[in-house]
């Protein structure tokens, strides 16, 4: 039996105990909110593992091993520091409700800013969701076969279809439930490829930690990148935001900061088979190329940690963007789980239509962190009593710095550093600080314009 035969037979197996595994939501809160037929919250562990496994998502193994091959360690812990976003969002939600006494991050939004600034910040997770059904299922699809083969294709078709049948049947709670079962594989297979992979060259453990240079054009950029994009790149994931608010606020909170922990350590650890990589001087896609020199069961274990990680995160996209439409947006009557099981068709199959014009997967994390930048204010400074053009001002001009780095147009005079990453670097250095300044000039305005008339 051959290596394809075997992948396949490893991805319907996934599926089939999966779907199996998926309990049936019959009511909102289960397969909204993930509660239990017993209504039951999540606890600690499972929450904890979902918002880890949910975030370790294919897409981001790959471009961890790639930056590895590319930059050394440096490009791992450049690409982990954005699991400090964890953090971030645990504090500012935690404060949002025990101190705001909002449920949710769109009732914060809509009752402070008005419900325009709800459709704005809505089309944002839209877009975000949108980019992570497409930039995983990419991954699976360089398993089976190359770009362009029916392999490749058929690959992603059946693993988003099977993904999809699960999440279907059972909604966040079956998410939540897969998760936990998906961090356990993760782990197991982390470990079997590192203990195969490692000991297997000269290099000692000093050599990996050294590997690198600590300079803007060899990682730096990205480390100061995804650093500043913390502040405002979690909010603009609901599959994020959503388990926020599933647990008591303590709970949770306890539960990103250990998720935080957990998921930057994994993503480090993973590099390292793109240093592995380098000191083998590999090219092209750094885990399937070591998979490929290792072989068979190194090839197969990271192919099945690739349908796990893919999986975890594609069924949280499917349940966070039919959370979003049915219970963020929609009016009450609308709220039902059978729209909400509509809107994950639909999301499916919107998603795996960017798959066939080959998009870069990394793109979809830089640029979506962007055109973001301008939530940061907004969440932030949440306490600060701002008007509605505050918002505006902050997240729009976000948007047009995303706009002009993903066209290219960012002005080359005002970087600051080389290599790559340099233009999103710059822009977002250069955009947060006149995203703050923005946000908090109408509120001064609005002050001095009282204080006149006291």
């Amino acid at each position: 039996m051959d290596t394809l035969t075997i992948q396949w037979i490893l991805l319907l197996l996934f599926g089939g105990v999966f779907f199996g595994l998926a309990p049936w939501a019959k009511t909102n809160n289960q397969f909204f909110n993930a509660v239990s037929k017993t209504g039951n919250q999540p606890g600690f562990w499972i929450l904890t593992s979902s918002l880890v496994i949910s975030w370790i998502f294919a897409k981001s193994i790959t471009n961890a091993a790639n930056l590895g091959l590319s930059f050394g360690i440096v490009g791992g812990v450049g690409y982990a520091v954005y699991y400090l976003s964890f953090i971030v969002a645990g504090i500012v939600i935690y404060k949002l409700r025990t101190k705001g006494g909002f449920n949710s991050i769109h009732q914060f939004l809509q009752t402070k800013f008005g419900r325009t600034s709800l459709l704005i910040f809505s089309l944002l997770i839209g877009i975000r969701l949108f980019n992570e059904v497409w930039s995983n299922t990419m991954v699976i699809g360089s398993y089976f076969g190359d770009y362009g083969s029916s392999q490749y294709y058929l690959a992603i078709i059946v693993f988003t279809l099977l993904t999809l049948a699960y999440v279907l049947k059972g909604g966040l709670r079956s998410s939540l439930i897969s998760d936990a079962i998906q961090m356990i594989f993760f782990g197991v297979l982390l470990v079997l490829i590192l203990g195969i992979i490692l000991p297997s060259g000269e290099q000692t453990v000093n050599d990996y930690v050294t590997s690198g240079t600590w300079s803007w054009a060899t990682g730096g950029n990205l480390v100061l990148l995804a650093f500043l994009q913390i502040f405002s790149y979690p909010f603009h994931d609901s599959v994020l935001t959503d388990r926020a608010f599933l647990g008591n606020p303590k709970t949770t909170l306890k539960s990103f900061i250990l998720g935080s922990l957990i998921g930057f350590a994994c993503i480090v650890l993973f590099s390292l088979v793109g240093v592995f990589g380098q000191f083998n001087d590999l090219t092209g896609q750094a885990a399937v190329e070591v998979g490929k020199l290792m072989g068979v069961v190194v090839m197969l274990a990271m192919n099945f940690i690739m349908i796990t990680s893919a999986a975890s995160t594609l069924d949280s996209a499917f349940a966070s963007f039919s959370k979003l439409i049915v219970l963020d947006v929609s009016k009450k009557n609308h709220q039902t789980i059978k729209r909400g099981r509509l809107m994950m068709i639909i999301i499916a199959v919107a998603g795996t239509i960017p798959v066939f014009f080959n998009p870069e997967i990394l793109s979809a994390t830089t640029i979506s962190g962007t055109m973001v930048m301008g939530l940061a204010p907004v969440f932030i400074l949440w306490k600060l009593k701002a008007p509605p053009i505050s918002f505006y001002l902050a997240v729009g001009f976000g948007v047009v710095m995303g706009v002009l780095v993903a066209s290219d147009a960012y002005p080359k005079a005002l970087l600051f550093s080389e290599g790559k990453y340099a233009a999103d670097v710059s822009a977002n250095l250069l955009g947060l600080i006149c995203c703050f300044v923005l946000y908090l000039t109408p509120v001064i305005i609005n002050k001095s314009i009282a204080k006149s008339y006291t």
